[in-house]
């Protein structure tokens, strides 16, 4: 997803210290946000393993109709499940082998009851029918909905974005990110002249009485829901190809007919570079079988899986602009390679609960920094990483509230990427690190994964714990202040000031002009053994390392 409210580049927040983090309101949750947050066992009583979803589209109404089909594994006995559907759109019926299933409704979450047991193992389906007017997103991506536009007079312009506030806001499905189905079609019927383009690969368009046309989108892949998009208009096709690790990837950009040309110049110069360069820093292109697809859309941009959603005009940077205020920002198209990144961790690893979406948005703000390292070189990604904290906030957790569909703060970009570059540098093996993004591809390949799994293999492939490290930077607003002290006699001493009990993230200290030494203070006063090391020619990697520094 995208960082909100970048319009004004927020100044380089103070560390706080110590307890700050307690002065802060904590949030009210309902019983809305627990039904849309947790898997209750109405929810974790099947696992999805298929969706179809069939969306007739009434652009000018602005409003869908439709069907969604459940195939689903019941991982318990029950006879009673919960799926989600926001409540401004009217569940028809719920048809189970030839019947309508009794359903209740409780603020966006439904509960349908079996006639007879669900036995554990069993695979077995149900049908919901709905429609309505759908939300109109005021401010897509940032808030969910539709969006309902024209290009031109006369020329309709439809898209869907809904990560955070979740899929259920178009369509009916078990809205929980630790569930997806291990493959999808979509089905989308608009107006004929008109065309849908969703996730997946292009199975059959069908034309319909009443001059409309259908659009089957086959999706082979696991996918989690809030991907799963529609867009529709008259759109023009331009069709490529990409020699990757795998082999032959499919490129299909759906563009606006007046943009092709626009097109074919911005996204020949981005695409295959950021694909170059993911492929090597991350693995494979996550989906092959599905296809890698750019889609023309009127909001800026989101992480559709294989058909990224773009807005960003064919500008360089953020609508022509360099977040990170160093001028390489500029040098690439940041929607093209941001949402892209997302392939590999959002889509391909996604958190389990959106509280932990900080494995999504930080490495891939990271991926940016990889990216111009790949193109520039590794000074330039670093002044580029180093730029990105003028909008760090230090405001709250990185990590949100588990169980309530609530994300952290917004620092999950930046200051969750410099966390990233820290990590790096303390394990100081370049070789080494690129195996770990590389590695964590693999191991969580198509898998729904939580902080802990994520940490821990970090951890276990450099050899090293840097839990209280990630605790420090992920659970609490205020970053650690190093404070070192000179003893009457000219010795050095230091240690950690930080949140976290027993808080000991190693640092690079030296004498100017000397070379680097890796120390690791703790939060008690140990000995700095840094040779000809005084008040004067004091340095700390300040430039790597994102902390306060304090000397007595």
């Amino acid at each position: 997803m995208l960082r909100a409210a970048l319009g004004a580049v927020a100044l380089l927040a103070l560390p706080r210290f110590g307890t700050a983090q307690l002065l802060q309101a904590k949030p009210a949750f309902t019983r809305a946000d627990s039904l849309r947050g947790t898997l209750t066992p109405p929810r974790s009583c099947y696992d999805v393993n298929y969706y179809h979803l069939d969306v007739k589209l009434d652009i000018g109404q602005k409003a869908i109709s439709g069907s969604n089909l459940f195939r689903f594994t019941a991982t318990q006995d029950f006879t009673r499940l919960q799926f989600d559907l926001f409540a401004n759109l009217k569940v028809e019926r719920v048809a189970y082998k030839g019947q309508n299933l009794p359903f209740t409704r409780e603020a966006n979450a439904v509960f349908v009851t079996f006639p007879q047991p669900i036995r554990q193992g069993s695979r077995d389906e149900f049908t919901v029918y709905y429609g309505g007017n759908p939300t109109i997103a005021q401010r897509a991506p940032w808030d969910g909905g539709f969006v309902f536009t024209e290009h031109g007079p006369g020329q309709p312009w439809v898209a869907t974005a809904c990560q955070g506030v979740g899929a259920s806001i178009w369509w009916p499905t078990k809205d929980h990110q630790s569930d997806e189905p291990d493959s999808m079609l979509i089905s989308v019927t608009v107006p004929k002249g008109l065309t849908d383009v969703s996730n997946g690969r292009l199975r059959k368009t069908t034309q319909l009485k009443g001059n409309l046309t259908r659009f089957d989108w086959a999706v082979t892949n696991p996918i989690n829901n809030y991907d799963v998009a529609l867009n529709v208009a008259n759109y023009a096709h331009i069709g490529d190809t990409y020699q990757g690790e795998k082999g032959r990837l499919t490129l299909d950009y759906w563009v606006l007919p007046e943009n092709v040309d626009k097109a074919k110049k911005q996204f020949g110069a981005n695409v295959k570079p950021m694909l170059k360069a993911f492929e090597s820093w991350f693995g494979p292109y996550p989906f092959y079988e599905d296809g890698y697809k750019l889609v023309e859309t009127p909001h800026l941009g989101m992480e559709h899986q294989s058909a990224v959603a773009y807005g960003n005009k064919y500008l360089n940077g953020y609508l022509g602009r360099d977040l990170s205020g160093t001028g390489w920002g500029t040098r690439w198209d940041f929607i093209v390679v941001h949402e892209s990144g997302h392939e590999w961790f959002g889509n391909n690893i996604t958190s389990k609960d959106i509280a932990d979406m900080w494995i999504h948005e930080s490495f891939t703000t990271y991926s940016e920094s990889l990216f111009a390292e790949s193109q520039f070189g590794k000074p330039a990604a670093l002044e580029f990483l180093h730029g990105m904290r003028r909008n760090i906030q230090n405001d709250a957790p990185i990590i949100g509230p588990y169980g309530v569909n609530r994300e952290g703060s917004g620092d999950m970009y930046p200051k969750g990427a410099v966390l990233l570059n820290m990590a790096r540098t303390v394990i100081n093996d370049d070789q080494k690190w690129r195996q770990i993004l590389r590695g964590l591809n693999q191991q969580f390949y198509h898998q729904t994964v939580s902080t802990e799994q994520i940490v821990g293999y970090i951890n276990q492939q450099a050899g090293r714990d840097l839990t209280k490290m990630f605790d420090q930077y992920l659970r609490h607003p205020s970053i650690p202040t190093l404070e070192i002290r000179f003893e009457p006699d000219g010795r050095p001493v230091a240690r950690w000031i930080a949140d976290v009990r027993g808080f000991d993230m190693p640092v690079r200290v030296r004498a100017k002009g000397g070379e680097w030494r890796l120390i690791q203070p703790t939060t008690t006063f140990q000995a700095v053994d840094v040779p000809g090391l005084s008040k004067d020619n004091l340095e700390v990697d300040t430039f790597n390392y994102y902390i306060g520094v304090l000397v007595e």
